[in-house]
């Protein structure tokens, strides 16, 4: 019995593959997209704006395919859609370097936008909550920090790579590398469900986080969808994740901007480094003072910290030193995406229907980016600076934190109403 209870739950081999295969999607895929922009917009003589208008093709395919994505997962062999969402992804990301126009970005945007569906947005939270019905905080915030930790290695390289090598080959190399990785890694770690391993999910019959017994009943009970969509909190939660998403995306502008202010593309690699590592630490620290603290107030800060990182780059951009802390900080702006997010849904609604409620929600997510991403490079071409959309992230951050607040009154009158169950 003592060896059993030693013996590594395989839960924990789950977030080790998924750490790994989402880190790549978002940390060397996503997140790397940005170091591209100057580069290839200079070589085919077109605008930020209209090169970023590709991002808006995926996000309006991300919207779309969301809720087809999540029937997929539920009815096919999970390892099999995941490899072919990477080859989707990875595999567009890859011919990005053969296009001459473009046209092949907002082409290739497509089944780009189908395979991140699966490995950046369902497949985490997903597979998070069949397998631990315990430490599901934790497991996000670690699966959060992974993919910081592989962003803060990869951001440095891909930027020199670039440098060195040009972007296509870089797109190429990238983008094939990621396949050859994550691949097998699907196929030796992934398993749709404890059954498929004959055990039960992490956590299940002991003693929760805040003591108590974790059970099937008590980890099911919240609000239907149903009843969820009917509430001000359910809005409120759509509402954070459109400004969350469009706060965080300037992420993939911050190579742009700190070369419009004179650095090269090495150093803003070295930059982006630094947003990963703030990722990193972000993702562990809002998942531990989510816990502590309660995601209602962890927000608030969060929100805070990324107004103190806009004002940062506002009036310190002459200063190296300066923009490196910034943009760390920014890194927690981008972690909440993947912790709070989630975290919210599930403080607010529980687990009855929590899939459901959380995919709902997340239609904000990708909303933001048809309209964010290209807004930005837009206001980038007109006024030859990115000052306006740092003060309409400042705007954005303060009216989270009012959104997250009306989100927490809209529960307390679910639970008055008795919805909650």
């Amino acid at each position: 019995m003592n060896q059993n209870k030693r013996k590594i739950h395989y839960a924990w081999w789950i977030l080790l593959g998924l750490c790994i295969m989402v880190g790549l999607g978002k940390g060397s895929l996503n997140n790397s997209a940005g170091l591209f922009l100057k580069q290839v917009s200079n070589d085919l003589g077109v605008g930020i704006g209209s090169l970023s208008l590709y991002f808006s093709v995926s996000a309006i395919i991300t919207m779309v395919f969301l809720p087809i994505g999540g029937k997929l997962m539920a009815k096919y062999d999970t390892r099999m859609i995941l490899i072919a969402a990477i080859i989707l992804q990875a595999g567009a990301f890859a011919l990005f370097g053969l296009m001459n126009s473009v046209w092949g970005w907002y082409v290739l945007a497509i089944p780009l936008a189908v395979g991140g569906v699966f490995i950046t947005v369902i497949a985490g939270p997903v597979l998070i909550n069949q397998w631990f019905k315990k430490s599901k905080g934790l497991a996000l915030g670690i699966m959060g920090a992974a993919g910081g930790a592989i962003g803060a290695i990869s951001q440095p390289v891909i930027g020199n790579l670039i440098a060195n090598q040009g972007w296509r080959t870089s797109y190429i190399i990238v983008g094939i590398t990621v396949m050859i990785i994550v691949v097998p890694i699907v196929l030796l770690l992934i398993r749709k469900s404890p059954q498929e391993k004959k055990t039960l999910p992490y956590g299940a019959g002991v003693a929760g986080d805040k003591g108590g017994t974790v059970s099937e009943e008590g980890d099911n009970k919240g609000v239907a969808l149903a009843a969820a969509k009917k509430s001000s909190a359910f809005y409120a939660l759509i509402t954070f994740f459109f400004l969350i998403t469009s706060a965080a995306s300037f992420s993939m502008h911050i190579p742009t901007y700190l070369m419009n202010k004179g650095f090269d593309v090495s150093f803003a690699g070295n930059v982006m480094a630094t947003n990963m590592i703030g990722v990193l630490i972000g993702s562990l620290v809002i998942g531990y003072a989510s816990d502590k603290f309660g995601t209602k107030n962890t927000t608030f800060l969060v929100m805070l910290l990324g107004v103190v990182a806009m004002s940062l780059l506002l009036f310190s951009a002459s200063s190296t030193l300066l923009i490196s802390l910034a943009v760390g900080l920014f890194g927690l702006v981008s972690a909440s995406i993947g912790t709070l997010g989630p975290a919210l849904t599930s403080s607010l609604f529980g687990n009855k229907e929590y899939s459901q409620i959380y995919s709902n929600a997340s239609l904000g997510l990708a909303i933001s980016s048809v309209v964010a991403l290209p807004a930005y490079g837009f206001v980038f071409d007109i006024t030859g600076s990115y000052t306006p959309v740092l003060y309409a992230i400042i705007v954005m951050l303060i009216i989270n934190i009012v959104c997250v607040g009306i989100a927490f009154k809209g529960k307390k009158k679910l639970e008055q109403a008795g919805l909650w169950n």
